[in-house]
């Protein structure tokens, strides 16, 4: 496959996740839910949309989808990884800062480590 092509899918993908993931964050930590969960719960919405979007945009080939039960338990073994640091990263700021510091990171927070991602997906989870 042609990492240049799959750079650019997932980043076009990334994208719509990451609006996704903020849009639940921001909505559920504006109702009074800790910025903890409601990181957490934006994560989940934009990985329910991800693997798929990646399996078969990003790292299949038509026809040829990636997706599977091994694929998957590596995406949330992956997932489970980015998550922890993300929501690290989210609460800290949330926690010294403001929420509306959290709010305002959230998308370069997210951004900086689809980078990461990007090649565990690439090398390991959709190979």
């Amino acid at each position: 496959m042609n990492i240049a092509r799959q750079g650019v899918s997932f980043v076009i993908v990334g994208c719509c996740l990451i609006v996704v993931d903020w849009a639940v964050f921001v909505a559920l930590s504006v109702t009074g839910m800790t910025p903890v969960w409601a990181n957490v719960l934006g994560r989940v919405a934009g990985a329910l949309v991800g693997f798929w979007a990646n399996g078969r945009v990003t790292f299949g080939s038509p026809g040829a989808p990636r997706f599977g039960y091994h694929r998957f338990a590596k995406f949330l073994a992956s997932w489970v990884v980015v998550t922890l640091l993300s929501t690290v990263l989210i609460t800290e700021l949330a926690d010294h800062l403001s929420l509306q510091v959290a709010w305002l990171a959230k998308p370069m927070v997210e951004g900086a480590l689809a980078a990461i991602s990007f090649f565990v997906s690439r090398h390991w989870v959709y190979r």
